[in-house]
């Protein structure tokens, strides 16, 4: 994939991940969305058992399954469609961005290349000042983000 196209990437899937950002102060409610919502609406586990098509039982394991974080995608996608909602996912970078999580990857494997060589100097009694190491992390960084090479996540 060519280096624009990359970028080009990135840029559209920054954009679309920001929308999350808002949402990082969203805590889920200790026992999960369905159980909240279903006491809110005075719904029982029956009638959510119905509307889902399965027992009460079922609903109530389904529920501990999503305050325990086991629930499938699909299960929550089912008891949103009989609640009449439309579940949403999606990821909020640390970094705030594809390109924050890039720089900071590309900065830390610049330094450790950096640093590698730079100690190899210094037991040949050749050391770099810290000013010129710093722009050697620099540079090498850049290089890295640019080419985006394969070793990057490794």
């Amino acid at each position: 994939m060519d280096i624009l196209r990359q970028q080009l990437l990135i840029e559209q899937a920054d954009r679309k991940l920001a929308l999350f950002i808002p949402l990082n102060a969203i805590t889920v409610p200790p026992k999960g969305w369905i159980h909240t919502i279903r006491l809110a609406l005075r719904m029982s586990l029956r009638q959510l058992g119905n509307r889902l098509k399965i027992s009460p039982q079922s609903v109530k394991e389904m529920e501990e399954r999503e305050s325990t974080g086991s629930i499938t995608l699909k299960g929550l996608k089912e008891v949103g469609e009989v609640l009449d909602m439309k579940l949403v996912y999606g990821f909020i970078p640390k970094s705030q961005s594809l390109e924050g999580m890039i720089e900071k990857r590309a900065t830390e494997i610049a330094r450790d290349i950096v640093l590698r060589t730079s100690n190899t100097m210094q037991l040949e009694d050749q050391e770099n000042s810290k000013i010129r190491i710093e722009k050697a992390i620099k540079s090498r960084s850049d290089e890295i983000k640019r080419e985006m090479p394969k070793y990057l996540w490794d």
